[in-house]
């Protein structure tokens, strides 16, 4: 019966009286049960384990059977997806030995018959059962020794998490699960300056930003909704977006009720952007977060040579890096260049697109100034921190959700996060100037007021795995062969690729060579390669000063595409022959 048992290597085995178990507990099949009494008595038998089983066990690794397989084939537990994109690992075999039996204690499993093919039973070990009262004591006492310290930290994750010193121990020991929304994490973040007394309209979203975080390949953006976007809100008409965060009313299945739902559900709905959590800042906040970090370093890149001047806030910065408090951070958050009672600003000609510029700047530089060693390992800065978060931020994001968002992207640099926003003011801008009915300046797409189908897709190109569609190229094709209709049917081809054909026309003048003239100053390199590859032709800019680049600068395009006598007229492939 030993021999059987030592066979078996496992946490248990079956023999004929029972199931054996390593704590020395003997456990008979119900089959083997004849009453409760003769259970009881053979349960307190123990089983001593003598040194040649230990090594038995110490020989052989672990490994869990399942239910339904093959009996020729090891069959191994498929990896769950864990909170924060974690995923358990296989233990491998060559785990120390203490690794090992240390394993084996803390995963006990049940072996029962089945047939043929052993099952398993999970039991909850008695370490998992004592784990979570050990926390809680050991989060009790931490809470004792930091005094003052550590019970306002933990209030305040409380209050910005809904929380509880119950449910902040589970959000430390369990793993929670991250919503993702086509494998993007996706959250609204927006700036009221409610705990500005004397800031008119205090209510309405003064900033509006969605940071879009992909975990699979570690890359994301911050992408800028302008304030001024003329959108239609159900309870008021068509307004400016900024004023959906001052509906107090709002209320829908799945979205938090008051100004942020509102606000989600346009961005949902009509910037087709998928939102899976959210966050309203008051400015007071951002800028005690400023002061508490030391000061955050932006660099100003004004196309005025004197930098920038406010004279709405006053502030005045010079061009390159500089050194903001709190006051000067908040008050370049604010800045869009309007001029005051004669009071003339400069450096800023976008307006409220130089202020989400300058927003997102400092938003990244914030983040990474937080996590830096200097403010992680000083508790004042921490309670300051969390006590300035607690009284100004609210958001849909549990304690749970925030430890794992903070693993999945651990790997992420800030420095690499894109700054984007909606194109205005130039060539084929997504945005275009409008006047209100009722007088008021604001934006709508280019192509129409409530028509976004383009916003809609520049964030699908943004979100896409395709790197051609994320650059969005735009192509001009130039007949300047003897091939009638040939730009035309290239035109498909390129479009399949991800490019979009702004244009077709004929050259001025016949090429014997095709060629690219690239618009773009290496700004979209992969639509660049991937026309150098299939063209073959020469490249050259628009500033080259040559015939071909002459002939490109009456087009708009990143490129112009000018497609000559060498150029393929079978129809099969698309691409020039090479003479």
């Amino acid at each position: 019966m030993e021999e059987q048992r030592l066979r078996a290597g496992r946490n248990a085995v079956v023999g004929g009286q029972g199931k054996y178990y390593l704590d020395g507990i003997s456990r008979p099949t119900q089959q083997t049960r004849s009453n409760r009494a003769d259970y009881l008595t053979r349960r307190e038998q123990p089983y001593n384990l003598g040194s040649q089983d230990l090594h038995q066990i110490r020989r052989e690794p672990l490994q869990p059977i399942v239910a339904g397989a093959d009996k020729n084939e090891t069959s191994q537990p498929a990896p769950v997806k864990a909170a924060g994109g974690l995923s358990p690992q296989a233990e491998s075999s060559n785990n120390s030995e203490l690794d090992s039996i240390f394993g084996s204690l803390m995963n006990r499993e049940e072996l029962t018959p089945s047939g043929s093919q052993p099952t398993f039973k999970k039991r909850r070990s008695k370490f998992k059962r004592t784990l979570k009262p050990l926390l809680i004591t050991l989060m009790l006492a931490l809470v004792g020794f930091g005094g003052w310290f550590g019970t306002s930290i933990i209030h305040s994750i409380d209050k910005v998490f809904h929380g509880n010193v119950f449910s902040d121990v589970h959000a430390l020991i369990s793993g929670t699960q991250l919503k993702e929304s086509n494998g993007r994490i996706n959250i609204l973040l927006a700036g009221d300056s409610v705990g500005d007394p004397g800031h008119a309209g205090a209510a309405l979203a003064d900033s509006i930003m969605v940071i879009s975080y992909d975990p699979a390949t570690k890359n994301g953006f911050i992408l800028s909704i302008p304030r001024d976007l003329w959108v239609y809100i159900p309870s008021m008409g068509y307004e400016k977006i900024n004023a959906a965060n001052d509906v107090s009313n709002f209320k829908a299945p799945g979205l938090p009720s008051g100004g942020m739902g509102q606000l989600q559900q346009i961005v949902q709905n009509e910037l087709g952007i998928p939102i899976d959590y959210e966050a309203l800042i008051d400015y007071a906040a951002f800028k005690d977060a400023v002061n508490t970090v030391g000061g955050i370093t932006i660099n100003i890149q004004s196309p005025d040579p004197r930098g920038i001047y406010d004279a709405y806030t006053h502030l005045r910065l010079p061009n390159g890096k500089v050194n903001l408090n709190g006051q000067e951070a908040l008050d370049l958050a604010r800045a869009r260049g309007d001029n005051v009672a004669g009071d003339v600003s400069y450096g800023l000609p976008n307006s409220d697109f130089s202020r989400t510029q300058h927003q997102r700047q400092m938003l990244a530089a914030l983040i990474q100034k937080a996590l830096t060693l200097g403010v992680l390992s000083n508790p004042v800065k921490i309670t300051d921190l969390f006590n300035s978060f607690s009284n100004n931020i609210s958001t849909d994001l549990n304690l749970g959700e925030a430890i794992s968002l903070v693993r999945v992207t651990d790997s992420l640099k800030i420095s690499s996060l894109q700054s984007v926003t909606y194109s205005y003011g130039e060539p084929n801008a997504l945005l275009t100037d409008y006047r209100s009915p009722n007088g008021e300046d604001a934006l709508i797409p280019s192509l129409g007021v409530n028509n976004f189908s383009q916003i809609k897709a520049y964030f699908q190109q943004l979100t896409s795995s395709n790197p051609i569609t994320r650059e969005g190229p735009s192509v001009t094709l130039l007949n300047g062969s003897n091939v009638s209709g040939l730009a035309t049917r290239e035109k498909s081809l390129l479009e399949s690729q991800g490019f979009s054909v702004s244009s077709i026309a004929d050259a001025s003048t016949t090429y014997s060579k095709s060629l690219i003239v690239n618009n773009t100053s290496g700004d979209k390199p992969y639509s660049a390669a991937l026309l150098e590859k299939d063209i073959h032709g020469q490249v050259v800019t628009s500033t080259t000063g040559s015939q071909e680049a002459g002939e490109a600068t009456n087009y708009s395009s990143d490129f112009v595409v000018i497609m000559g006598k060498d150029w393929d007229n079978s129809g099969s492939t698309g691409t020039p022959v090479q003479n």
